[in-house]
């Protein structure tokens, strides 16, 4: 949708001035006119209306004068922050989550903000709810070893998802987003526990399968050493029980004991 907003009418701070004067001149006439004075502030804009049409926004700040005739009304555009409460969404896996967010905008089209929407603070955080729970389901908390986006392995990349459906939705208020970020990412309380247990699941699987590797690694160059120069020479049922031997001492998470091998026993 196009921008609305027009510049309206309006006389600079010196013929304001004069038409001050006048009114002090001309008592009843200066109770009319004094309406037609209007101070605009930093960071704020006044959208004018005259017999219920729109007239246009003073944006400049400083001292003018407008039709006395037009209603005022007055808009901030500071850049405000928008907090959202904590929502329970299902992840696209199914799997129940918390999350909330930090939203950070500013009107930018005074007319949408004033004439398209009931009342635009209620209408960002609507959105800005609606727009979250849609976004967090498209997304699963956790990659689990996966090529694919995760709620909890890429935040920046979900929150600019969020941004970009979230403007989308707030451009017929004449809001533009300027940031969002992710504040609360967990699992519902319900399943946290569960979730947790399988996590560290697969941190020991992953670990085990790590020293699993790294062994078979090192028994490689050993049997390779041992086997160089042919000074010592084992057969297959050695190498066996060497392999077998260095699994347990290299993989074991306790302390092992050392057996000596003192040779086939004697009668």
């Amino acid at each position: 949708m196009e921008s609305v907003e027009k510049q309206a009418w309006r006389m600079s701070g010196i013929r304001g001035l004069l038409l001050a004067l006048v009114c002090l001149v001309i008592p009843p006439l200066g109770l009319f006119l004094f309406r037609a004075l209007v101070i605009v502030r930093p960071n704020e804009a006044v959208v004018l209306t005259r017999l219920g049409k729109y007239s246009g926004t003073v944006r400049e700040p400083g001292w003018y004068a407008v039709n006395p005739l037009a209603y005022k009304n007055r808009v901030s555009l500071k850049i405000r922050t928008n907090d959202s409460e904590y929502q329970k969404v299902n992840d696209m896996d199914g799997n129940p989550v918390e999350v909330s967010a930090m939203v950070v905008w500013r009107v930018e089209d005074t007319a949408k903000a004033v004439f398209d929407v009931l009342d635009y603070d209620d209408f960002v955080g609507l959105q800005t709810q609606a727009a979250l729970h849609h976004t967090a389901s498209r997304f699963p908390y956790d990659s689990h070893g996966q090529e694919r986006l995760s709620l909890s392995g890429d935040p920046g990349a979900v929150a600019e998802a969020l941004r970009t459906e979230l403007g989308e939705r707030l451009v017929a208020a004449g809001i533009v987003v300027t940031d969002v970020r992710l504040r609360r990412i967990a699992y519902a309380p319900e399943v946290a526990g569960n979730m947790l247990r399988r996590q560290q699941a697969s941190a020991v699987v992953g670990a085990r399968a790590k020293i699993v590797e790294g062994a078979l690694g090192m028994i490689d160059s050993a049997l390779t050493h041992i086997g160089q120069g042919g000074r010592v020479v084992l057969d297959e049922d050695h190498k066996a029980r060497l392999v077998s031997n260095l699994l347990v001492v290299l993989c074991s998470e306790q302390q092992v004991q050392p057996v000596l091998n003192t040779g086939p026993a004697t009668e």
